[in-house]
């Protein structure tokens, strides 16, 4: 999914091409309900981020911190309670749950995809061939979902998420499940793509290799420290 897919109301998408930052969220707090009798439960007090072109940044924190939630806002697939939410390009989301289909096939769901984002079947086959050979998955183009291994899936996952070759990539936990040639692949991706002027943020409950990284954002109690 694009940026240009998710206008939700106070997210203010700006198109001026001088702008520095691609992405920018301010004082975002969100709390879900609680049960009969219960306080509602606040897990994002105070989250920041900015994301400038050209950058690789890790949003790391304990799991239950908050991440997913501060991501699908930027994303805009849910609604903040408050806070202000700024971007000025497309985004490619990979979500940490694959969403697919389980009775389509690789093709069939960049195909989808591909109609989605209004492209030409031609557009959409260039840039599909092009993720097929940089995360090694094109044996499994004709293969459905529900027979497909949890690393595969992940590679879909991911390439759906590129498929449009977003200004933005906003990626949660993308390489779980990945071996370590994909692993590697995945990261000389990632610096593609910050050498070509994009942005990257990937969500993580702990940073391994933090020199991949150009900076890092902590999330601890609903508030973002850098």
């Amino acid at each position: 999914m694009t940026g240009s897919d998710l206008t939700t109301p106070g997210v203010v998408q700006e198109k001026t091409p001088e702008a520095e930052v691609l992405l920018e969220a301010r004082g975002v707090v969100k709390s879900y309900k609680g049960g009969w009798r219960r306080k509602p439960n606040r897990v994002l007090f105070d989250a920041n981020i900015a994301l400038n072109p050209g950058e690789i940044v890790g949003l790391v924190g304990e799991n239950g911190s908050g991440k997913t939630t501060f991501m699908k806002i930027m994303v805009g697939s849910i609604d903040r309670d408050a806070g202000e939410i700024r971007r000025t390009e497309s985004i490619g989301y990979c979500p940490q749950d694959p969403l697919l289909y389980e009775r389509l096939t690789c093709d069939e769901h960049f195909e989808l995809f591909g109609k989605a984002y209004g492209f030409h079947l031609a557009q959409t086959e260039k840039s599909r061939d092009s993720i097929y050979d940089v995360l090694g998955f094109v044996e499994y183009r004709d293969t459905r979902v529900e027979e497909l291994s949890g690393g595969t899936r992940a590679k879909l996952n991911l390439g759906l998420a590129l498929l449009p070759d977003p200004e933005i990539l906003l990626l949660d936990e993308p390489y779980s499940g990945f071996d370590w040639e994909t692993y590697l692949r995945f990261w000389q991706l990632a610096g593609e793509r910050r050498d070509a002027g994009r942005s990257v943020l990937i969500i993580s409950h702990f940073v391994v290799d933090e020199e991949r990284f150009d900076r890092i954002v902590h999330l601890r109690d609903g508030v973002t420290t850098s």
